[in-house]
């Protein structure tokens, strides 16, 4: 019976067994808060899949370097090869010819305004309309504030196609637009979409730049300091007078009496008509996505004139997507967005935000990116007051 007894008794776990059990139990309960915020981000309202809401939360939560070493195995092994079969045309922006003909009234008064040179091609024989500027809106007049165009961008890669667009300063006004989550502390953040009472003057919107925790640089929105500005930076600044530039960042923590709202994004990739020395291997942009890889990019100059360009394409490096700006006429610019997710340049062809368009057909998001709440801040282009479609 004693017998019995003894081995009725439950045997005694080893000493490393209850040690992982007891460990085990605490990663449990370790990862019950991330769980909860990954599910209060998932349930907030976003315009993006869960896959890419699950990415953006990882980076905002500690995981930006091994999101950031991912995305750099991931498009290393998928590059595109040199060469291939050349384009037969390229993709159709712009109004139609048809349309422009239409538009001869008060051609002279227009004579006299500034409209940037056509963008030499790259590789010849050019393509019908390569580098050619077109209206990005219909009915706009011999003046329009908004021009559009495509180049074959790389002679080595003569699939690779840019899309570059010119915006009128003298004509239009800027404005940011906070999203729903970027920037994720600020007052009066808006309804994060193109009001309804401006979108009769809506010509164009464009995507934001990198988000601040990744950015790691400053904001000023509506005169107030969001986040601190960071000196040597490139910033895209609107002045309380309307005057946009794109400067290098050499006033300090605070914005000035004078400025209405600032963006800051990574070093300028142009800075007085040259580029960056530090393209091609420097350590600025490989914080996220590193600066050789080709990806979709996007990036914001600014002319001689005072006038903006935008500029973006897929398989794109830093220093490639500069040549494109410089080509294209900047003197100064920046880099904003990469990935496909987050690249936006959107046209409205009518007044009212009417038959929105992206400005190349490869651009994964749709053309009703910014009419409807979006989770990035952005920027939107109007006419200024007086100047009517």
């Amino acid at each position: 019976m004693p017998s019995t007894r003894r081995d009725r008794r439950p045997r005694r776990l080893p000493l490393w067994r209850r040690a992982r059990r007891v460990l085990l139990l605490a990663c449990c309960i370790c990862l019950i808060p991330a769980g909860v915020s990954w599910v209060s981000a998932l349930s907030a309202p976003h315009n993006v899949g869960i896959g890419v809401a699950s990415v953006e939360w990882l980076r905002q939560h500690g995981g930006n370097s091994l999101v950031s070493q991912i995305e750099n195995t991931y498009y290393t092994l998928t590059a595109p090869e040199k060469g291939g079969p050349p384009l037969r045309s390229l993709p159709q922006v712009g109004v139609a010819a048809v349309e422009e003909e239409e538009e001869e009234e008060g051609k002279g008064k227009a004579a006299t305004a500034y409209r940037p040179a056509n963008v030499k091609p790259l590789i010849q024989p050019a393509l019908p309309g390569e580098g050619v500027w077109k209206k990005a809106g219909a009915k706009v007049g011999s003046r329009p504030p908004v021009l559009l165009t495509t180049f074959r961008s790389d002679p080595e890669y003569p699939q690779f196609v840019a899309g570059v667009a010119w915006i009128d300063s003298s004509q239009t006004h800027l404005e940011y637009v906070p999203g729903l989550a970027e920037p994720p502390e600020i007052s009066n953040r808006g309804p994060a979409e193109v009001p309804q009472g401006l979108r009769k003057k809506l010509v164009a919107t464009f995507n934001g730049g990198f988000p601040l925790e990744t950015s790691n640089a400053g904001l000023i929105y509506r005169g107030e300091t969001v986040e601190s500005m960071v000196n040597g930076i490139a910033t895209l600044v609107e002045y309380r007078d309307g005057r946009v530039d794109i400067v290098k960042w050499e006033h300090g923590p605070n914005p000035g009496p004078r400025v209405l709202f600032a963006k800051q994004n990574l070093p300028p990739i142009i800075y007085e008509g040259k580029l960056n020395p530090n393209l091609g291997d420097g350590p600025e942009w490989g914080a996220t996505v590193n600066n050789a890889v080709r990806v979709w990019r996007s990036g914001l100059g600014i002319d001689s004139h005072g006038n903006l360009l935008y500029a973006a394409a897929n398989y794109q490096t830093v220093e490639s997507l500069a040549k494109i700006l410089q080509r294209a006429g900047a003197v100064r610019a920046l880099e904003l967005d990469i990935n496909e997710d987050w690249t936006s340049f959107i046209t409205y062809r009518h007044p009212g935000a009417g038959e929105p368009s992206n400005m190349l057909p490869e651009m994964f998001r749709p053309p009703e990116r910014y009419l409807t709440p979006d989770e990035r801040d952005f920027f939107a282009v109007y006419l200024r007051p007086g100047r009517k479609w």
